[in-house]
């Protein structure tokens, strides 16, 4: 069993950030609303309180009990955090002479104390408040300043609590995450023992228990969040497992037949369904961009619907929903209250008899990959592009027609890396196959094969022209964006390339090439850049 981390969100645009450095150290934590608060607190093992963009002092200050939990559990407030635990416990908090807001460094630090062993005086980090801490709580004492703020951290006597005035989640507080480790591994005794294995190991004995012998039915889009659902699920119940392809006519080219012959291999029961006549009749003279997502929306439902009724003793509907999206709809008072709704999040129909199960709901996109790659998915369908539901609906403006749809399943950029890196995996030339994306084309691909010089492929008819746009990949990240005529080291050398001949070019020593890196070059009007 992992020990859990509590973080009480009162409203910070940072607080999933919190969250991501801490499941970076390997711990589990869950992100609850002070207002909705439904959990059992003895399940945690620590507590961090977030920022806000309140003021303790204000009337519509934020409040929380904090009598369950201070002086029992280690407990770490992070700037609204830190002045409410001591305004609202013998301290004092006031206004700043002026709002306390970018990087500082911190010029006083107790070393003696485990919060910031291993931190250095002089030690950037990163402010955000207009309040500050006048009078520390009672039984406090100061642990870190900044040449502006006395009390940037303070500790208190006999209990685990400490406060921050800074944000130890941000990148620009330099050695935050040390800060945060320290916290909960090295004062609240914390097991880092939460890795991709652990957590499908978990799911998948929770799947079973919860699920039995009992039927799952799960939309999948070949997207990386229903893929690793699929894969979880098939690896607890096998069989009983019925996947569901739908296509809406909304899709990239040929994404429907592509999709469904990548999971030929995986040991899914796959269905495909074309729907997309249904769709598109449903769309007929709609216009309103959030009219069409409804209408796809309830429109996904009842195919859904249609094919559970197929199922004999199907029970429960699976969903790729992540966490961001479970937290983005839950509301918190301020700002940052709900982001936006999402399709996936808040039960179905009360005429779908069917229970939601979500194994991946607590997990962040990143950590969807990992655990991907811990179960062996290949990586072309980890680092597939993701391409939401409503797909092409709403990248069309106006009205939806089939000729629209034709045009724009082709014009989609992003149709561009996904080629490449079909293509050039692992290859020294590839023969290019000609692909249009709109009036994109991809003109050329080299793949360099020492440092500094770049072998030639074959390519279709077109002319590389200093006005091109070129990509340098490396190790599957794009590592340089530019045009050829900032790449290569004479115009001269650019030249007409056609009819599958072979060219070599020469590349301009400060690029830095490395063996096997990859060179794309390909041309977009401007009509393709608006999209």
């Amino acid at each position: 069993m992992e020990e859990k981390v509590l973080i009480i969100d009162f409203g910070s645009q940072y607080t999933q950030l919190i969250a991501r450095r801490i499941r970076e150290l390997f711990i589990y934590c869950e992100i609850h609303p002070y207002n909705n608060l439904k959990v059992d607190l003895n399940s945690f093992k620590a507590v961090i309180l977030s920022g806000s963009p309140f003021s303790v002092r204000s009337k519509d200050a934020l409040h929380f009990d904090l009598t369950k939990i201070k002086g029992i559990k280690p407990l770490l407030g992070v700037c609204y955090g830190a002045q409410y635990i001591a305004h609202f416990n013998g301290g004092k908090v006031i206004p700043s002479n002026k709002r306390e807001y970018g990087r500082a460094n911190l010029s006083k630090i107790d070393n003696s104390d485990p919060l910031f062993n291993g931190i250095q005086s002089g030690t950037q980090v990163w402010m955000s408040h207009s309040d500050t801490i006048e009078d520390l709580p009672s039984g406090a004492k100061c642990i870190a300043s900044t040449n502006d703020v006395i009390n940037a951290a303070y500790s208190i006597n006999n209990e685990l609590v400490y406060g921050i005035q800074f944000h130890p989640e941000v990148y620009h507080t330099s050695k935050g995450k040390k800060i945060l480790e320290n916290f909960l591994i090295n004062i609240s005794n914390i097991n880092p023992n939460w890795t991709p294995d652990s957590f499908s190991s978990i799911t998948i004995s929770k799947i079973k228990k919860t699920v039995g012998k009992e039927k799952v039915i799960l939309g999948i889009s070949g997207g990386v969040d229903s893929t690793v659902a699929a894969v979880l699920l098939n690896k607890a119940i096998g069989k009983n497992l019925h996947c569901i392809f739908v296509n809406n006519g909304l899709l990239r080219k040929n994404e429907f037949q592509n999709v469904l012959n990548q999971y030929k291999g995986m040991g899914l029961n796959v269905k495909g369904v074309d729907a997309s006549k249904y769709f598109i009749d449903l769309l007929f003279n709609i216009t309103d961009p959030e009219e069409k997502r409804k209408v796809i929306g309830s429109a996904f439902i009842d195919v859904f619907d249609k094919e559970a009724k197929l199922i004999s003793g199907a029970k429960w509907l699976a969903q790729g929903t992540i966490y961001p999206d479970v937290i983005e709809s839950i509301s918190v008072k301020g700002p940052s209250a709900t982001i936006k709704s999402h399709h996936n999040v808040g039960g179905l129909p009360d005429f779908m008899k069917l229970s939601v199960i979500d194994p991946l709901k607590m997990l962040f996109k990143d950590e969807v990959r990992r655990v991907g790659a811990s179960l062996k998915i290949d990586q072309n369908l980890l680092k597939r592009h993701p391409f939401p539901g409503p797909g092409l609906a709403i990248r069309i403006l106006g009205k939806i027609t089939n000729e629209k749809i034709k045009i724009f399943s082709y014009n989609i950029i992003y149709e561009v890396l996904d080629f490449v890196k079909q293509k050039m995996s692992g290859l020294l030339s590839p023969d290019i196959q000609e692909t249009v994306i709109g009036t994109a084309q991809i003109l050329e691909i080299f793949k360099v094969s020492g440092a500094g010089k770049v072998a030639g492929s074959k390519v279709m008819d077109g002319e590389i022209t200093t006005a091109s746009d070129v990509r340098i990949i490396r190790d599957g990240a794009i590592i340089y964006t530019g045009k050829v005529g900032t790449l290569f080291r004479e115009k001269n050398q650019v030249k007409q390339v056609s009819n599958g001949q072979e060219c070599g070019i020469t590349v301009k020593d400060y690029m830095d090439f490395q063996k096997n890196d990859t060179i794309e070059a390909f041309s977009v009007t401007s009509t393709d850049r608006m999209i």
